[in-house]
């Protein structure tokens, strides 16, 4: 968002997940996790859940970074624990005793309006007009949103984690809607529900959406066994007819900025073909 809005040059740190633009890189990381995320979906969620029960983060914040680099604003997040380094992380952390006394500017979308505020929260701490990187997004949206169908709409379910089941929520089920589409799990600005494989059997969606949360797309199709070896998996109408896709949840899915434009350029072309990043999605094949 702040390299979008022009300001790239204020930035003097970013998180350990932060990587794109490539540029931020340079950049000190001020974080770092305390949980093994090279592992596999389930163990990944079983140290999440274990951290949650003790009370304890699964981040930590580098107070001698920050020190040395005494930023005036730093940038976090509230939506989420998991995802991402959050407000609370960072409010333990010796940023409210910095002599720079940084403002903390919490993000918090749930939806595609929310993305858009988001915009302007960071624009005002920056010192830019986030209107047209907004007017931008809207445009590069409404240019491949489909009109009212004239059929039936097919119906999708995005997993947004494997082992176990989480479905997509927030922005994710807008997106599908503005792409023709019927989310079968996902509400919209609602957080990503659990949902159970027999669940998922049950509603038996024209397409299914792979796309883990922090997961490339070599990660995740290095994960699809988990689906692959359940019960009746390949009963599913989505795997006969060729509409199992898998995403970069990571770089796309997972990340409410500026290349929310491009997830919705991905979810048209699953569902109605067309071009689009190829490094970005594949379509599962056993």
């Amino acid at each position: 968002m702040v390299h979008a809005l022009g300001a790239a040059r204020l930035l003097v740190g970013r998180s350990h997940e932060c990587d794109y633009p490539p540029s931020v890189l340079a950049l000190p990381s001020c974080t770092r996790p305390l949980i093994d995320v090279d592992a596999d979906s389930r163990s990944i969620d079983a140290q999440v859940k274990n951290s949650a029960r003790n009370a304890l983060s699964i981040y930590e914040v580098f107070d001698d970074v920050l020190e040395r680099l005494q930023p005036t604003h730093i940038l976090t997040q509230v939506q989420c624990d998991v995802c991402a380094v959050s407000l609370r992380d960072v409010e333990r952390s010796i940023a409210s005793r910095l002599a720079s006394a940084p403002r903390l500017v919490a993000l918090n979308p749930a939806s595609l309006a929310d993305i858009r505020e988001d915009f302007r929260r960071v624009g005002e701490a920056v010192g830019a007009d986030a209107e047209p990187a907004i007017r931008e997004l809207q445009r590069r949206i409404e240019r491949r949103a489909q009109p009212p169908p004239t059929q039936r709409r097919p119906t999708v379910a995005c997993i947004e984690w494997i082992e176990p089941l989480m479905a997509a929520g927030n922005w994710t089920p807008e997106l599908i809607d503005l792409a023709g589409g019927v989310d079968v799990f996902g509400k919209a600005g609602v957080h990503s529900p659990w949902i159970s494989w027999e669940q998922l059997l049950a509603r038996d969606p024209d397409a299914i959406v792979v796309a883990p949360c922090g997961f490339d797309l070599a990660r995740t199709r290095s994960e699809m066994h988990w689906l692959r070896e359940r019960p009746d998996f390949r009963n599913l109408k989505a795997v006969q007819t060729n509409r199992l896709f898998m995403a970069d949840g990571n770089r796309y899915f997972n990340r409410p900025g500026p290349r929310i434009a491009e997830t919705f350029d991905i979810v048209c072309a699953m569902l109605h073909g067309g071009s689009c990043d190829p490094a970005a999605w594949a379509v599962y094949s056993q």
